[in-house]
């Protein structure tokens, strides 16, 4: 017996790296996986179908059940057909994985609009889109009477919750996926669904062109004989006990390397001034510089 027997899940980006080992661990539990991958570049440039279509062939060979997608999880209408693909081929829809994502890294100043824009679609209307259609669809059956088991597991990014060098336009897409993750649970439970997010840090096609990375030399492998806290495969048993249909975990943010889970806290107030009536500039200067001296630094989190 699998930990996701009976569950039927949908995987975007799953043709290679994180979700690739996301598809190929759902299926060995039990799961049936639909497989979409635009299989575009890094930088979300052209569109091939075989990376997913791969996947496919791998969880089939050995004994799994899977199906290729390859729509565009930002456009609503592929969206919509991703959706329909897992209840049109397996009967029902119990877990959407938002793993899609590129990078156009670029210092602010040097940032044109297309690399702003291109990210911010695929990240925040990538994981909106499907959502949107998955949760329509999670709607209509509770609504129905049926009982509705669900679970989202959004991709959220380190670079965004921590920070990172020439990443404004990837880690504010990020930051922002992880407030829409808390927001969702709340507008969702209702239906019976489960919203979570992590920050997987791995060794992917996406991390060799990060700029700035101190752990760069991390990422190169080990040997044989050591556990290999960069595979991205370590990502895939947390997110898939997200996606199992007793997990008790709701509304939260987890940050996942190696053998270690880490679950985030929200922004939270930390120090506060009061006059109990409106400030002068002057006051100001004398009450409220000492929040300079307040630690604080997203680069050294813990």
């Amino acid at each position: 017996m699998g930990a996701l027997d009976g569950r039927v899940a949908v995987i975007t980006g799953a043709g290679r790296g994180v979700g690739r080992e996301h598809a190929l661990l759902f299926a060995k539990e039990g799961a049936k996986v639909v497989v979409n991958d635009l299989g575009g570049g890094t930088d979300g440039s052209g569109s091939d179908t075989t990376p997913a279509q791969e996947v496919v062939n791998e969880i089939r060979a050995a004994g799994g059940e899977a199906v290729a997608n390859g729509d565009d999880v930002a456009d609503a209408e592929g969206a919509e057909r991703l959706i329909r693909t897992a209840v049109d081929t397996f009967g029902d829809l119990h877990v959407l994985v938002n793993n899609a994502g590129i990078l156009r890294d670029r210092m602010l100043v040097n940032m044109s609009d297309e690399e702003w824009d291109s990210v911010i679609r695929v990240h925040m209307r990538g994981h909106f889109m499907p959502t949107r259609a998955a949760a329509r669809y999670w709607r209509e059956k509770s609504k129905s009477g049926a009982t509705v088991d669900a679970s989202v597991i959004n991709t959220a990014s380190t670079s965004g919750l921590f920070g990172n060098v020439g990443q404004t336009n990837y880690g504010a897409a990020k930051s922002g996926l992880a407030s829409f993750t808390m927001i969702l649970q709340w507008e969702l439970e209702r239906y019976g669904v489960r919203a979570n997010a992590i920050a997987p840090a791995a060794r992917t096609r996406l991390t060799g062109t990060i700029p700035g990375r101190e752990d760069r030399e991390s990422l190169t492998g080990t040997s044989s004989q050591e556990f290999d806290k960069d595979d991205p495969a370590n990502i895939a048993p947390f997110v898939a006990y997200l996606a199992t249909k007793d997990c008790p975990i709701k509304g939260r943010v987890f940050f996942v390397h190696g053998g270690a889970v880490h679950l985030f806290q929200p922004w939270a107030i930390v120090d506060t001034i009061d006059k109990k009536d409106r400030w002068t500039v002057a006051e100001l200067e004398k009450q409220a510089a000492h929040f300079a001296d307040v630690e604080f630094d997203l680069r050294r989190p813990y």
